[in-house]
């Protein structure tokens, strides 16, 4: 199984008029139920639109984005699934629900992570 970013601008929603955000946030959750139902659901969120802080190698810390650029992430959700096809098949239901388009990211695994994690669960019986 692979993970998958599925995520969207900031921004991307803001075509979205006041009065349709509860239906929004229904689709949006009834989505996420069903790929908790599913068992492929890993997590996912929204950002707060604000500007980000960028951490230097030497500690130093600037203003990052700004969030009227394209490079900040407004939402997003990891799917694990079988295939690059599944995941674009969740991408879809996920834009339907927000009503904006979604990007589709394989995420690279890390075995020795992968391997701390399930240490760390099998000590916390979790």
């Amino acid at each position: 199984m692979t993970q998958y970013l599925i995520s969207f601008d900031d921004g991307a929603m803001d075509h979205i008029p006041d009065g349709d955000w509860d239906d929004v946030g229904t689709a949006s959750h009834e989505v996420v139920r069903e790929a908790v139902d599913a068992g492929v659901w890993v997590y996912g969120g929204g950002l707060q639109r604000q500007r980000a802080s960028v951490v230097g190698t030497d500690g130093t810390v600037t203003d990052g984005p700004y969030p009227e650029t394209k490079e900040v992430i407004g939402g997003f959700s990891v799917v694990e699934v079988a295939s690059r096809e599944e995941a674009l098949v969740w991408a879809a239901k996920l834009a339907a629900a927000c009503r904006c388009a979604q990007e589709v990211r394989e995420l690279m695994p890390d075995d020795e992570t992968d391997e701390l994690l399930r240490r760390a669960a099998s000590v916390t019986g979790g």
